[in-house]
């Protein structure tokens, strides 16, 4: 005999999930055993780990304080460059009128340290003139480009004043001699709070490559937005920009001024912290404000130069005013006391549902354990990856979605009685119930996703993991439903023991009150031996008609009390 429709697609259904697991599993290992990247513990929060605090300090051109809204600014700014280094519910205040403290969970690589210090405002300068300590220079985008030893004719006094920021017209002869002398490996030779009117020397961040720059013409207030991504004509990596209006104005005056002229004076420097991340070429008129940088870029190089471009409009400049490591504000303590109320919420899950479901609760008790095992492997994939930790606000999420998790059980299990109810066989019962129940399931838990983004974009950064975690179980939890739960549920439909309403199994249709057959039709009286029992089903039926039942019975009643009159009126007549 062939297996049945609902047969296949419940092992294909099983199948898929098994593939998804071994998926989570199999790239949780990669980052374990290859890249050495990933864990197979969760990482933990702040408040759970404890991790490295940063403490910034502001400082203003003029020594005033800064203002609130300046502040406010450099918060937001800082807290986009760590999650942009992918390290996950940092803690970013203010403190006191002039400090930025940055937590940071566990301990702060060097990438990270440099985001968070590279605190100066980004600035865009014309390059006036390039040369280098070597014989070469590598720039950011990879090509490697001679330059010659300073030219003697750049110590010529200039006659008139410099009419814009690619004059070079701004060298003086005691500008010229600062260049040949300057040195970039030099740490006194800081020009991060270089005055913005003025010409500038200084190295790329790599301290191959030594520069005159213009005085500042955009800062990085004019950047919307930088991404980064492949260019699908020649298949390279660029970084494409977004001025807003105001700098849009201004790059495309910029760019009809370089493009056409020659190298160096055609290239326009990006700098932040006093060091030049990239000087590209001006090679178009750009007016619509969307310029790309292209070269020799890697992926990670396009990031990070993106990364940079995008946060490094800090309004105030910052110097670090000390580094350390500070212990959990919580401990494991408080972990342990939340995994234990977790426990405790799963064990009463658990007796509930075998009470109430008999067998049917070892169903919501394995979809609980599955459900369990692919928030745990995912979860450390997502550490790996975004950089998630785990909080104890997390942890309440995941505690939460328990009780979420047995609504749907206890939607599924309902339905599933209703359709037994209906004198229906048990396999189709199955098929029904769940076509009722996943309209129900679907609606409520695209409710909670859509409560869990909401709370994820507007609350503050120590509610985020409990929304996030909400937001995560809820999707799994539907995943187990399709995957998992209604398969199973079609398997051990077919079996002896539950196939045949084993009054153990959870699906005995006298004990559920199956005794009417359809609308307002009953079946006979139940024996002697189950007289009370079949009492309490026929009261539980009876309860469960809706009124337009009750009326069509009482309908059909009086219509056969009424054909019985007149059938006896009838005979009367014959006699008389």
């Amino acid at each position: 005999m062939a297996t049945s429709t609902p047969v296949r697609h419940a092992w294909r259904a099983l199948t898929g999930l098994l593939l998804i697991t071994g998926l989570l599993f199999g790239v949780n290992a990669l980052g374990v055993y290859v890249f050495q990247k990933s864990s197979w513990a969760p990482g933990l929060a702040l408040d759970l780990q404890g991790g490295t605090q940063i403490v910034l300090q502001a400082q203003t051109p003029d020594g005033t304080d800064p203002t609130s809204e300046q502040m406010s600014q450099a918060v937001t700014i800082i807290r986009q460059r760590v999650d942009a280094s992918g390290v996950g519910e940092t803690d970013v205040t203010t403190q006191g009128g002039k400090n930025i403290v940055v937590q940071i969970p566990g301990t702060a690589d060097e990438a990270t340290r440099q985001r968070i210090e590279a605190s100066a405002q980004l600035q865009l300068r014309a390059v006036l003139y390039a040369g280098q300590p070597a014989t070469s220079y590598v720039g950011n985008d990879g090509n490697s480009t001679p330059y010659p030893t300073p030219d003697p004719g750049l110590q010529a006094t200039p006659s008139v004043s410099p009419s814009n920021g690619s004059d070079t017209a701004w060298i003086t002869p005691a500008l010229q001699a600062q260049f040949l002398v300057y040195n970039c490996g030099d740490p006194n030779n800081n020009a991060a709070n270089a005055p913005k009117d003025q010409p500038l020397i200084t190295c790329d961040d790599s301290g191959t490559a030594k520069y005159i720059l213009g005085p500042v013409e955009l800062d990085g207030t004019s950047i919307s937005d930088a991404t980064f991504g492949l260019q699908s004509t020649n298949n390279q990596w660029t970084v494409n920009l977004k001025f807003n209006a105001e700098g849009t104005a201004t790059f495309g005056a910029i760019s009809q001024r370089l493009y056409g002229a020659t190298s160096p004076l055609n290239q326009f420097a990006f700098v932040l912290d006093g060091k030049v991340l990239s000087a590209p070429t001006m090679n178009a008129v750009i007016l619509d404000g969307n310029p790309s940088i292209s070269g020799s870029f890697t992926q990670t190089s396009a990031k990070t130069l993106a990364d940079q471009l995008k946060y490094g409009a800090l309004p105030l400049s910052f110097s670090v005013v000390s580094s350390d490591t500070i212990s959990a504000t919580l401990g494991s303590q408080q972990l342990q006391i939340g995994l234990i109320a977790g426990l405790i919420g799963l064990i009463l899950v658990a007796v509930y549902s075998l009470i109430t479901y008999r067998a049917l609760g070892f169903v919501i008790i394995a979809s609980l354990a599955v459900m369990g095992v692919l928030t745990y492997v995912t979860i450390c994939v997502l550490a790996w990856r975004m950089g998630f930790r785990l909080s104890l606000a997390g942890v309440a999420g995941l505690i939460v979605s328990i009780g979420f998790t047995a609504d749907s059980f206890i939607v599924y299990f309902e339905r599933i009685r209703d359709e037994l109810r209906d004198d229906k066989s048990i396999t189709g019962a199955v098929e029904d119930g769940w076509g009722r129940a996943k309209r129900t399931i679907y609606i409520s838990k695209s409710i909670n996703v859509l409560a869990a983004v909401v709370l994820y974009i507007l609350a503050d950064a120590t509610v985020k993991g409990f929304a996030f975690t909400l937001g995560l179980t809820t999707v799994i939890d539907v995943l187990i439903f399709i995957l998992f739960t209604h398969p199973v549920m079609q398997l051990l439909a077919r079996t002896r023991f539950f196939g045949s309403g084993h009054k153990l199994s959870g699906l005995d249709p006298d004990a559920l009150g199956a005794v009417y057959r359809g609308r307002a039709q009953f079946r006979a009286p139940a024996p002697a031996a189950v007289k009370g029992r079949a009492a309490r089903s026929r009261g539980e039926a009876e309860r469960r008609q809706t009124i337009a039942e009750r009326k069509q019975a009482e309908e059909l009643t009086t219509s056969g009390k009424d054909a019985g009159a007149t059938s006896a009126s009838a005979a009367k007549g014959e006699r008389d």
